[in-house]
């Protein structure tokens, strides 16, 4: 079973699987298919956080393709700019691009296919071009005119002859075929085995040509930022050479007969842990499923959760078992009344004082001038959320909001995967001529202020929302899920488990279930603003419901119908495999036979 964000990924896939190839080789696959087929989603130059489960191994791992601030990315390096935030798209919000070395390690490590079997359906659609999404023609002509004034090499790679490319048609990316092929190429050149060409491959993008490419790209040219200014970009040949993907122990919580498996507090994940935490206290069962109750309950946990995000996660010594253990969600449990809170109340896990970053004052519009004021943000923040199907809209001067992609796959041998790639859109900073795609911008997600968890300095990690998702079922492996979506994602991802689990739905019941998420909490995106009490609800959802939400003190915006959320979920369940994808926006797919 294959399920994804894009037809053409969960396809390919899916011929994977029916050629003899495993979970990992088809995941990979799809992956970078992916790229090509959703460019305003994500690319090349993005990241890949992995959640799998190896049937050899009996365990679940995380495979971390996140890339790490470069060693000159410093808040004194930033200071001297005149900056107080980091830029939003352009060179100076670079990490080293993790996606290539988070795939390739997987498929090394776990996979049984060769670089050049699993890049070969990437290759065909980039040489011969994909279908333009109604979205993709939309982002691309709302950034138009930045790159034609702008950034030129974006112009050349996203304006075929000159003009934005209409729905329906095709657009392909004959530099980026190039690119992959002679990856390839090199990499059977260096080896016969392939191990051998998996390492070469990996040599080829971040010490070879690739790495050359793009340091000499982020050292010698500079383009308009959202800051309003012209920057160069900090990214080296050193920074990418030292750069490797890992494999990393998941962190998890065990929910009433379910264990949940997410990565570490270098992203957003262990937030659905807490709120299943805070969770098990309340008598779910025994709610109205989409009901007021059950709808205030989830929503008020969501906000304890993601404010001890703020105050806590990043890459650095995180106290997750505190903030997990039993008494500490005691405690917090305390702080969920009948009413809607309209506070930001990060815990003090063992007796920590939280410490949080200086927020812009609640209620900051996201389409907010940049720092001169002189001119709006441009393609700022990861595609997040937006109204219409939770697909991208991107303003005229760049500013995005949208999703980003996630792949699940189940093989015949009873291997898993869940991916949510990300990061590179097309929209993120300026075409590499030579290498046809851009640098992504997750340094965005630092803050330039000395002593909070996700404060900028060199090799870290910044706190991602990207956030694949893995349960096991009494003891045994049951479902891989995710969604796109930025902090909406360990929102949606948790109603979906939750509609599974106490709603009793099947995957698919789950996944077309209303949906909706709060907005309580500060942005992980550009300009970090918060707007206290807001929860989204589709219309779907009863109007007696939310008239009792709003009486309890919600500020319920009612959005359209199949407009939150692209989740999709493959599961083992006795005898069977099943899947599911999301119908919102006719764009997701789940296969399988």
């Amino acid at each position: 079973m294959v399920a994804s964000t894009h037809w053409l990924a969960s396809a390919t896939g899916m011929g994977v699987l029916e050629r003899g190839g495993n979970a990992f080789d088809a995941a990979v696959a799809a992956g970078f298919v992916l790229q090509v087929a959703e460019p305003h989603l994500n690319g090349p130059g993005g990241e890949v956080p992995i959640l799998l489960w190896s049937e050899a191994e009996q365990k679940v791992s995380v495979v971390c393709g996140q890339g790490v601030a470069p060693a000159a990315a410093t808040i004194e390096r930033f200071a001297e700019l005149g900056l107080d935030v980091v830029p939003g798209t352009g060179l100076l919000a670079a990490t080293v691009p993790g996606a290539f070395g988070g795939w390739i390690l997987m498929l090394e490590r776990w996979g049984t296919w060769s670089l050049a079997d699993v890049l070969a359906p990437a290759i065909h659609y980039a040489e011969h071009g994909v279908p333009v999404l109604e979205r993709i023609s939309a982002t691309i002509g709302s950034v138009e005119e930045l790159f034609r004034q702008d950034w030129p090499t974006s112009a050349a790679t996203w304006l075929p002859d000159g003009n934005v490319p209409k729905p329906g048609s095709k657009l392909a990316n004959p530099v980026l075929a190039a690119t992959y092929r002679r990856v390839v190429a090199e990499a059977e050149a260096a080896s016969s085995t392939r191990e051998g060409q998996l390492a070469a491959a990996r040599k080829a993008w971040y010490e070879g040509f690739v790495a050359e490419a793009i340091a000499e790209f982020s050292a010698t040219t500079a383009w308009r930022d959202s800051s309003g200014e012209v920057h160069g970009g900090l990214l080296t040949g050193d920074d990418l050479a030292g750069w490797s993907a890992s494999v990393e122990e998941p962190l998890t919580y065990d929910y009433r007969g379910y264990t949940v498996a997410k990565t570490g507090p270098w992203g957003q994940g262990p937030a659905f842990l807490q709120q299943l935490a805070l969770l098990d206290g309340f008598d779910l069962d025994g709610m109205d499923f989409l009901g007021a109750d059950y709808l205030h309950t989830v929503t008020e946990a969501a906000k304890l959760a993601f404010a001890d995000r703020e105050a806590w996660y990043g890459d650095t010594d995180v106290p997750m078992a505190d903030l997990l253990s039993p008494a500490y969600n005691a405690e917090r449990r305390r702080l969920i009344g009948d009413r809607a809170s309209l506070e930001l109340r990060p815990g003090a896990p063992g007796g920590r004082a939280p410490r949080l970053p200086v927020f812009p004052d609640p209620g900051t519009a996201s389409d907010a001038p940049g720092l001169s004021g002189a001119r709006k943000p441009q393609g700022v923040g990861e595609p997040t959320v937006g109204k219409g199907v939770g697909e991208p809209t991107v303003s005229r001067d760049g500013m995005v909001k949208g999703d980003t992609c996630h792949v699940d796959v189940v093989d015949r041998f009873g291997n898993m995967v869940s991916a949510t790639p990300s990061g590179g859109w097309l929209q993120s900073s300026p075409t590499i001529p030579s290498l046809g795609f851009c640098l992504g911008t997750r340094a965005q997600m630092f803050w330039l202020q000395e002593g909070v968890a996700t404060a900028l300095r060199p090799s870290a990690r910044p706190r991602t929302t990207l956030s694949p998702s893995f349960a096991l079922r009494d003891g045994k492996p049951w479902l891989a899920f995710g969604t796109p979506g930025g902090d909406q994602q360990d929102q949606w991802s948790l109603n979906f488990f939750l509609a599974v689990v106490h709603g009793r739905l099947n995957l698919q019941e789950a996944i077309d279930a209303p949906m909706f998420h709060s907005e309580h909490f500060p942005s992980s995106f550009f300009p970090r603003g918060s707007r206290p009490g807001v929860m989204h609800v589709e219309d779907r959802v009863d109007a007696g419901v939310i008239a009792e939400l709003r009486r309890r003190g919600h500020e319920v915006e009612v959005q359209d119908s199949w407009s939150l959320g692209r989740l999709s979920a493959v599961a083992r369940d006795g005898a069977f495999l099943k899947a599911a994808a999301n119908p919102r926006g006719a764009q997701g797919y789940a296969a399988g036979r």
